[in-house]
């Protein structure tokens, strides 16, 4: 197969990733040269842990690696600020909380060449380190837990409607803009809204391996999720699209929740509405459990309702504070949701390592 020509530019967003960094750029620098070779940009957020020390070496060390400065200190500047400072002609977006097959970016490459799509990446896997961590990322690969999105399916090539991290061709930011700076969460998902709203074609490859690294702890899940899903209103607010099922279930359910006890004091049937809704759960989120454990290891078992009602509670409290702030009161969003980051400590020592070739994706 005939490399495309091209140079490639490797943008990552950071702040706060002491604890992560030099791995992963290390491994990132360590990719297969795709044909042309390819530049790294790091849009650090105004770190104040030490990282911006540690990138200051590294440019040292490599000529290839340029750091500028991100000052709101959010994924969407981040992202535009690196877009604006590169120079190739395709963009790879990566992650520092992400471990990467070592011909990563040559395979982006190849597959935005092979499908002629606008952009293309692979599904998202997540790999935990430690038992919580493990039942998390179990979770995160469960129907369960996400609804059955695509981007999920470590098995699906194909069309889907947003991808994880990224890889395009640059003049599709001259065609359809950047990434929404109002956006704290989910401006990927409404990049990709706006691309195929276009007449764009995002697409999944299972050659483009990667293993996500998720959150250490049942809180920091929560706070992740309650912010999916708060933005995840103002994205169908600003295009007036209609929610998918899967994201209306878990607001309806806590909606449910909250307002069926209160209507039990006119109407006694709300109370066993209200429990018929807690036991067929519970049902479930315990059948969801068994399954994933038997796949997964049962000696996550124990954590994995727990983290399925983190995955639930957390979206649809999030979905449903969106829905009072844009929707009903029309105001600016909370500032509890405007600056919930992902602390450096959460990397939990993780080695950044790019895996062979060989490596099989879960």
């Amino acid at each position: 197969m005939p490399k495309p020509i091209c140079r490639v530019s490797v943008i990552i967003p950071v702040r706060n990733e002491r604890d992560c960094i030099e791995d992963c750029l290390r491994s990132i620098l360590g990719q297969d040269p795709p044909f042309g070779g390819y530049e790294v940009i790091v849009a650090d957020g105004m770190s104040n842990d030490g990282t911006r020390a540690i990138l200051e070496r590294l440019t040292q060390e490599n000529p290839c690696l340029h750091v500028i400065e991100n000052p709101a200190g959010i994924v969407s500047t981040g992202l535009n600020e690196a877009i604006k400072a590169s120079t190739g002609k395709v963009i790879v977006r990566m992650d520092a909380h992400t471990r990467y097959a070592s011909d990563y970016i040559c395979q982006c490459v190849s597959v935005l060449e092979e499908t002629s799509a606008d952009n293309v990446g692979g599904p998202w896997v997540a790999k935990g380190t430690g038992r919580v961590s493990e039942a998390i990322a179990a979770a995160f690969q469960s129907a369960f837990a996400i609804g059955g999105a695509k981007g999920h399916n470590a098995n699906y090539t194909g069309l889907v409607d947003t991808v994880y991290l990224g890889c395009w061709r640059r003049e599709v930011f001259d065609r359809i803009g950047f990434f929404d700076e109002e956006l704290i969460r989910n401006q990927d998902d409404e990049f990709n809204l706006r691309l195929i709203r276009a007449g764009g074609k995002v697409w999944q490859s299972v050659c483009i391996r990667s293993w996500y690294t998720p959150r250490a702890s049942l809180r920091a899940v929560f706070r992740q999720y309650m912010q999916y899903g708060y933005w995840k209103v103002r994205v169908m607010q600003k295009h007036r699209i209609p929610a998918a099922v899967r994201h209306l279930i878990p607001g309806a359910f806590i909606f449910c929740l909250l307002t069926l006890p209160l209507i039990s004091i006119w109407w006694t049937m709300a109370a066993w509405l209200w429990a018929g809704i807690i036991a067929l759960y519970s049902v479930s989120t315990v059948a969801a459990s068994v399954w994933t454990a038997r796949r997964k290891g049962f000696y996550i078992f124990p954590l994995l309702p727990a983290v399925f009602a983190m995955y639930h509670v957390a979206y649809g409290y999030g979905f449903l504070c969106g829905i009072w702030d844009f929707v009903i009161l029309r105001r600016k969003p909370h500032r509890a949701f405007v600056k919930l980051t992902r602390p450096s400590t959460e990397c939990d020592g993780t080695k950044q390592h790019a895996l062979p070739k060989s490596a099989a994706s879960t």
